[in-house]
């Protein structure tokens, strides 16, 4: 393989770094490096999606070509701002691509959400999903769970709480996390929308999987599904109010857990510590088409409030930040500062755009920032000299894990699947997945891929 012309570091291995990735490797000229803070990569695909979602896990397997394409590295267990800073990788790289995602909540700011018992759906779904940094959660004593939001996050959640232990049993999730779910005896589940139906994001399909799971019964009033002028709606919410009107006809015999869809309320407060219920209020649009509070509250009994609100990107290290939105302010995929362009860093993903999308949408959006990329190297050439990255870390006594060691962590994990009869299953410990890093490196370089 000839010299690649143009060296790129890209800042997080999930779904938008790796389709950054693919773009820029298929031109023949470029070689990357994707550094991550994990010794995983994948991102979202590993932490975020359903472990019973496995046709959209599946996508981590398409990514993960890029790493065979021999000029791939993933560089794992390096700090950005610690292990490498902002002017070390651009005295490093001819670009640097930004790809890290929004990992910090949204918070809804009423009285008692810093109970126990109250907490966020990214933190929940971090523990289910089986990610190092994830606090453990107890279903202890839990009848009831809220959770606060209409997207596909809060969709997750409930099917979670709701589905058979039994049917969880041949995912990857880790054993303590199935352990927990077959104690708990979760019977009610409420998924509360300050707005309508024909407001919410749902996807239509992750939706209908929820209304039909086996022996839940689901509540919802059908008068919020009434006089909705469906002629300006677009396909997907017309179907989401299918599928709802659907379910509210539905009787379910002797059901074994109940699923409230409460549309038009809002949380106003959360009671007790640890938490035995939740306040909600009726909401209504004004004249003006602002959504209000009513005054008229009710009370539901609940022990587990989960917020799926919405996330914030975090700021980097030296890295410019749009406080207001939670994003790195950027044209086009390129950064700026201002009225300022930043040259040579880009952005692409959540701390780009905001978190909106699904995974297919970042492939589109990583285009863009690319053709960006690609223009300008084209017009600058590569730099004139080009430190090297990794020796900067060794001087430190630092190398990064690479992608041999996830590759053993794999293997770990199917290992640990077979022994219980399943395909996989998650190492969820820092201990064991720090174990599995070769952590002194032989003197010859990192190998691709």
């Amino acid at each position: 393989m000839s010299e690649p012309r143009f060296r790129v570091a890209i800042v997080g291995a999930g779904p938008s770094g790796l389709f950054a990735a693919q773009h820029l490797t298929a031109t023949g000229e470029v070689a990357v490096d994707i550094y991550d803070r994990l010794p995983t990569p994948y991102g979202l695909l590993r932490y975020g999606v359903a472990p019973d979602h496995t046709s959209i896990k599946s996508v981590a397997n398409a990514l993960a070509r890029v790493f065979d394409s021999g000029m791939v590295r993933f560089l794992g267990l390096v700090h950005f701002g610690r292990d490498i800073t902002r002017d070390e990788l651009l005295s490093a790289y001819d670009a640097v691509i930004y790809a890290v995602g929004a990992n910090e909540d949204m918070h809804m700011g009423i009285p008692g959400e810093g109970a126990v018992g109250s907490g966020s759906a990214r933190e929940f779904v971090a523990w289910y999903s089986g990610h190092p940094d994830a606090s453990p959660q107890s279903l202890a004593g839990v009848r009831g769970a809220a959770t606060i939001g209409v997207g596909n996050v809060a969709v997750d959640v409930a099917r979670i709480l709701l589905k058979e232990p039994l049917a969880l049993d041949e995912t990857d999730m880790p054993e303590d996390v199935l352990a927990e779910l077959w104690r708990g005896n979760v019977s009610d589940v409420w998924v509360v929308g300050r707005r309508g139906p024909q407001h919410a994001s749902f996807t239509t399909t992750e939706l209908r999987e929820l209304c039909t799971l086996p022996e839940v019964q689901v509540v919802i009033d059908p008068a919020v599904l009434e006089g909705i002028d469906e002629s300006t709606l677009d396909r997907r919410t017309r179907g989401n109010l299918a599928v709802l009107r659907d379910a509210a006809r539905r009787e379910v015999p002797d059901p074994r857990a109940r699923l409230h869809f409460a549309f038009w309320r809002r949380p106003v407060g959360i009671l007790g510590d640890p938490v035995t219920g939740l306040v909600i209020e009726r909401t209504a649009l004004d004249g003006d088409g602002r959504l209000v509070g009513t005054g008229d509250t009710e009370q539901i009994d609940v022990q587990l409030v989960l917020r799926a609100i919405g996330y914030r990107a975090v700021r980097l290290p030296g890295i410019p930040f749009d406080e207001r939105h939670g994003v790195i302010p950027s044209a086009a995929g390129r950064v700026v500062d201002g009225d300022r362009p930043c040259p040579r860093e880009y952005v692409v993903g959540w701390i780009k755009r905001g978190p909106i999308g699904v995974i297919g949408t970042n492939k589109s959006d990583a285009r863009e920032t690319v053709e960006a990329l690609l223009s300008d190297l084209a017009a600058h050439g590569p730099l004139p000299e080009r430190g090297d990255a990794l020796q900067l870390m060794a001087a430190r006594g630092f190398w990064p894990s690479t992608f041999s060691d996830w590759e053993r962590i794999d293997a770990a994990e199917a290992n640990r699947g077979a022994s219980h009869g399943r395909q996989r299953m998650k190492l969820e410990a820092w201990h064991e997945l720090l174990d599995l890093v070769q952590r002194e490196r032989p003197g010859g370089p990192i190998p691709w891929g």
